[in-house]
């Protein structure tokens, strides 16, 4: 019989991901794709533009770890340059690990809140039809309202290359989801994009109601930044 195919790997970027994904019931490569196309509000688009900072420190911490391994292997001659580049790389390591400590408490200062939000929404919130999910991800993707010249039929077209039609543009503008740049001649293409409440509405829909609750426990930061690096 043919063996199942093995469970995907989740990928790691940072010490807070679950957090992250727990409070906005969206995997972290979601989460950066949606902040990309200016799907997230701003308070998301914070926590995002924080992640990624975090996400980098991370990555220093994993380099300066992995060199450190490198020298211990047995590889290079035990002598006076081996013991300076080991210090060098301790001490590389304790800024790095300092570094992504720093970022991971400015994550947390954006998190908290979306946490506690998370935590008292209730299940009455607006919700959006599959359609109208597809129309303000589409519109997230950048759009325009033409009018044919000869014809005089109004259309929105998206940058993804999907045709909206003007009825449902005015039901999305009258509910507040989206707006238009009046300033822009409609013949030529006004531009169409959603609103503060258009993009915490879609941010909901697309929402994944995490299975179990993860634990909320700080994370780990190790030496305190307040203790000054030694050198041997």
């Amino acid at each position: 019989m043919p063996s199942e195919p093995a469970p995907a790997t989740r990928r790691v970027v940072s010490p807070l991901d679950q957090r992250l994904e727990a409070a906005t019931g969206h995997d972290i490569d979601t989460l950066w794709a949606y902040r990309n196309r200016g799907v997230l509000d701003e308070q998301h688009a914070l926590l995002v533009d924080r992640h990624r900072e975090l996400a980098k420190t991370q990555t220093g911490v994993i380099f300066y770890l992995r060199l450190l391994n490198r020298l211990s292997t047995g590889a290079f001659d035990v002598d006076s340059t081996l013991f300076t580049r080991i210090d060098r790389t301790v001490d590389q390591m304790r800024e790095a690990a300092h570094a992504r400590d720093a970022a991971a408490r400015a994550v947390l200062a954006v998190l908290e809140p979306i946490e506690a939000a998370a935590a008292s929404t209730t299940p009455d919130a607006q919700q959006l039809s599959t359609d109208d999910q597809a129309a303000l991800l589409a519109i997230a993707g950048g759009a325009k309202l033409y009018e044919h010249l000869l014809t005089g039929r109004m259309t929105v077209t998206t940058a993804s290359g999907t045709r909206i039609p003007h009825a449902e543009l005015r039901r999305l503008e009258d509910v507040g989801l989206v707006a238009r740049d009046t300033s822009h001649p409609v013949h030529a293409g006004q531009p169409v994009e959603l609103t503060d409440a258009g993009r915490a509405a879609l941010f909901a829909s697309r929402r994944t109601p995490p299975t179990t609750q993860t634990p909320k426990a700080p994370i780990r930061t190790g030496t305190s930044p307040s203790t000054p690096a030694q050198r041997r």
